[in-house]
């Protein structure tokens, strides 16, 4: 089931102030800080606790020995993993280190929560499916995924589930930010490079930028840790897009910020025309009631939680 309720034991985790305010205090432990998501995620869940955020080199996801150790450091209440290999192409080849890092680390981090009463916080992908499905995408549809990023994706899914941890697993679509490896960054780059740029139009998804999912995660976070039930949870921003409208909407925006751009045209493409070696979803949908219904959650319009982020890029190329 899409959820279940935990067993009746207590979190390790320390209730302070009246009722009302129910701030919680909790030892956190932070994996994939420095990644997008990982960035926006350290100082908001800073609200929940005292976020512990070491490095790659300190916690290796691709060395179990590193990841165990790493947890019996810390000894945290509520692990929350930010961490991923993204590299959708690359993946195909590198399937080892993907694997170890999507699957069996998550693995791992779930065996851990599950004997230290720890409560785990994954983030999970909308390419578990096939993109195939007309509607969007419930919490409960089967997951298909059609390249190896999505498998290992799904395999961690199923690893955490599995184990007897209290967990929530987050699937989002479309992730960008301001910095990192990203559409948004790359549609910029070639926007300042390139007379046209051609972008793929038959695929839709709703773009979440790492800001707002921070945000909403946080929330998210305080009304699992209060109900205790195990499960997955879609959360992503409201109204649906194509990569081709994305990058419209991007471009757009650069321009009314004064960015300096070469790109004279966008050009709509369908997906057998783009050189991409691996399949993609076509629809990456999903559809938010629980996040709304349960979690309390309303998401912004794609196109309103995209203007932070073109500001935050202004800004920064702004400075010398």
């Amino acid at each position: 089931p899409p959820f279940r309720a935990g067993p009746k034991r207590p979190l390790a985790s320390r209730y302070a102030g009246s009722a009302r305010s129910r701030e919680l205090l909790m030892d956190i432990l932070l994996v994939g800080a420095s990644g997008q998501l990982g960035r926006a995620l350290h100082g908001k869940l800073a609200q929940l606790g005292d976020v512990a955020a070491p490095s790659r080199m300190e916690f290796d996801l691709a060395r179990e020995d590193s990841v165990r150790r790493g947890l019996n450091a810390a000894r945290p209440e509520l692990i929350v993993n930010a961490a991923a290999y993204t590299d959708v192409d690359r993946a195909e080849k590198e399937r080892d280190v993907a694997q170890k890092i999507n699957t069996h680390a998550p693995a791992v981090l779930a065996q851990w929560a599950a004997a230290h009463d720890t409560a785990l916080l994954h983030y999970s992908s909308d390419y578990v499916f096939d993109g195939k499905g007309r509607t969007p995408y419930r919490e409960s549809d089967p997951a298909e995924p059609v390249n190896f990023y999505g498998e290992t994706k799904r395999a961690g899914e199923v690893a955490v589930a599995e184990s007897r941890a209290e967990h929530l697993i987050i699937r989002t679509s479309w992730l960008y930010d301001a910095q990192g490896a990203n559409f948004l960054r790359t549609i910029l780059r070639l926007a300042k490079e390139c007379n046209t740029v051609r972008i793929v139009e038959d695929q839709i998804g709703a773009p979440t930028p790492a800001w707002w999912l921070a945000e909403a995660s946080v929330q998210i976070l305080q009304r699992f840790l209060e109900r205790r039930r195990s499960g997955l949870l879609h959360v992503a921003t409201a109204g649906t897009t194509s990569w081709y409208g994305f990058a419209k909407a991007i471009i757009d925006g650069a321009r009314d910020r004064q960015l300096p751009l070469s790109v004279a045209e966008i050009q709509p493409i369908a997906t057998r025309d783009y050189p991409a070696p691996t399949a993609r979803p076509e629809n990456s949908v999903f559809d938010l009631t629980r996040l709304q219904t349960e979690f309390y959650v309303n998401p912004p319009h794609w196109r309103d939680a995209l203007s932070p982020v073109l500001d935050d890029f202004a800004d920064a190329a702004d400075k010398p």
